[in-house]
């Protein structure tokens, strides 16, 4: 479920910013190593970059995460969707932007398991991918 397939080694107690990334609003979340639990925070509109990116920088500030987690768009097979080179690149610029590391994971379905008629359902969406993430991590270090 995550790539790569060697996550970042994060301290027992890393805060982490996930992120369900959409055309038109981006999800976002914060979660930590230490409890593996995230919550939604808010819902930012996809355009313009600036004034996103500008958003996200004042998250990053507050939050200081010491990882990204992006929920990765593909078809239910597995294949890529339309949204999935957008959503890389938007991975990419995090991580150049920014200079933290950037975790890819499949988010099939986490858009689904939120409330369609809940506004803020784009950062409930990115709560269940840094879920994902977080319990896999957990999991894999207690083997």
């Amino acid at each position: 479920m995550v790539e790569p397939a060697s996550p970042p080694t994060l301290p027992r107690d890393a805060i982490v910013l996930g992120f369900d990334f959409g055309t038109r609003r981006i999800g976002v979340a914060v979660g930590n190593t230490l409890t593996a639990s995230a919550r939604p925070l808010e819902q930012l509109p996809a355009d313009p970059a600036e004034r996103r990116f500008a958003r996200i920088g004042e998250l990053l500030r507050d939050w200081q995460p010491a990882l990204l987690v992006v929920g990765r768009p593909q078809h239910a097979d597995g294949t890529p969707n339309a949204t999935t080179p957008k959503c890389e690149r938007f991975a990419r610029q995090l991580g150049g932007r920014f200079g933290l590391p950037v975790v890819l994971v499949d988010e099939r379905y986490s858009s689904v398991a939120g409330d369609g008629d809940d506004p803020d359902n784009d950062a409930q969406a990115a709560a269940t991918i840094l879920r994902q993430y977080l319990d896999s991590v957990s999991t894999a270090g207690s083997r």
